[in-house]
């Protein structure tokens, strides 16, 4: 039987899940390939701390430059993570003449435009199915079970960590912080959180998809993005007497030719698919305008998960070469001299549904003050939950709204917010219910 051989740079958690994958199910990706993947060699910095897979130690390297350079390896495996030296390896390896397989979300939101032109330029492939959804096939489904389609919207829920602390905080009426500490616990959040707490992981993966759907590059700081660390019990009590479960959600969407796109905690609907999808699995909910509505349910990150996605790129691009052909599908499902920068729609121009929270002192006269402001900047309100009296401080008054714009629901809390009757800042959630 004929060999491809692979190198793989990183021996860390993912690494260790690809070898482990390519050892048990060695038979069987034999006969769906119909050639054996051979790892020729696993390269890391550290090569000495006991993995829970045995390498022998003629496959272990501390340099990258012997699966580089090795004109023998077909295909090299990225898995340092980070921008450097990752994007230096990935471009090594495509000028000589390997293709790539990466999970590396980060180095493609950013320099992802590069990367793929170079392979474009080499008539290598990239696979980079393991850098969102983990195990979720969402980049195949993009560039090819959808491809007769305009992408009119993808809501996801694609990171673990943020969806486990909020599934956590619901269903057990936990603060945030101690739930964190139960997340890094369980191996579920990193020591240092910030990229998954505060929408940054979910912003990289959200780059990479509007790549996709709408052959366009864009900038992450374009991106509107908020984390959950703003997000109390009462919020999500409010939430839950109010019909809904808050997510963090990335929102792309067509609105008429412009691209909207945002990171931020969303209300969605106790009926809607998404809003079932909790501890750390990860979903999507694309429409198509052809397809209709789709929905991908899995695994989000984790060892076995995210390995089943390289391998996965690693069998499509094995298969490929026994046929003699390279680039069949397109990086991002088109020519890389079509995609071109892409103008988000200005944040304070989307249109949504708002919930509320005002910390308001306990007289006569609040609600029709609060409520008289917000129809002045064109806000209309959808319902009012105002709690008991308290005999000390303030009594919480929570308000949803019909549909309203960005711009106008800023203006009216940046003026409710300076009213002696209201106490702090204002808490505000967008509600996603019209537009999923």
């Amino acid at each position: 039987m004929k060999s491809i051989s692979v190198g793989l740079i990183g021996f860390g958690t993912i690494g260790t899940g690809v070898i482990k994958l390519l050892r048990q199910n060695a038979d069987l990706l034999d006969r769906r390939v119909g050639a054996h993947l051979d790892l020729k060699k696993v390269a890391d910095i550290d090569v000495k701390t006991p993995r829970s897979v045995d390498v022998p130690a003629s496959l272990l390297t501390t340099d990258a430059s012997e699966i580089l350079d090795d004109p023998e390896i077909d295909i090299a495996i990225e898995l340092v993570g980070g921008y450097e030296p990752a994007r230096t390896f990935i471009l090594r390896a495509l000028e000589r003449k390997k293709h790539v397989v990466t999970a590396n979300k980060a180095l493609l939101a950013v320099h992802g435009s590069e990367i793929f032109r170079a392979a474009e330029r080499q008539a290598r492939n990239i696979g980079f199915e393991a850098s969102v959804g983990g195990t979720i096939p969402i980049i195949k489904v993009l560039k090819e079970s959808l491809a007769a389609n305009r992408i009119c919207s993808i809501f996801g829920i694609i990171n673990g960590t943020a969806n486990f602390i909020l599934s956590k905080m619901t269903d057990e009426h936990k603060p945030f912080d101690v739930v964190l500490k139960e997340a890094q616990a369980l191996g579920f959040a990193e020591a240092d959180p910030t990229f998954d707490i505060e929408g940054i992981d979910t912003a990289h993966k959200l780059a990479i998809l509007l790549s996709l759907a709408y052959g366009k590059n864009v900038r992450l700081k374009d991106l509107h993005c908020e984390g959950i660390k703003g997000i109390s019990p009462q919020d999500i009590e409010f939430a839950g007497e109010l019909g809904y479960r808050i997510k963090l959600l990335a929102i792309a969407a067509d609105r008429n030719g412009t691209i909207e796109a945002r990171i931020h905690p969303t209300m969605i609907p106790f009926n809607h698919l998404l809003a079932s999808v909790n501890a750390n699995f990860n979903a999507f909910h694309v429409i198509g305008d052809a397809s209709g509505s789709v929905f991908l349910y899995g695994q989000g990150a984790g060892m076995m998960p995210t390995a089943s996605a390289v391998v996965s790129d690693l069998v499509d691009i094995a298969r490929d070469m026994l046929k003699g052909v390279s680039c069949r599908v397109p990086s991002r499902s088109q020519s890389e001299d079509t995609i071109d920068e892409i103008a988000l729609m200005p944040f304070e121009n989307i249109s949504t549904n708002y919930y509320f929270r005002f910390a308001a002192v306990d007289r006569p006269g609040v609600l029709s003050k609060i409520s008289g402001i917000l129809g002045q900047h064109n806000i209309s309100i959808a319902a009012v939950i105002q709690k008991g009296r308290k005999q000390t401080g303030p009594v919480p008054v929570v308000m949803t709204t019909y549909k309203s714009l960005e711009k106008n629901v800023r203006d009216a809390l940046n003026e409710i917010d300076r009213l002696d009757i209201v106490q702090g800042k204002t808490a505000v959630l967008r509600i996603e219910d019209e537009n999923l």
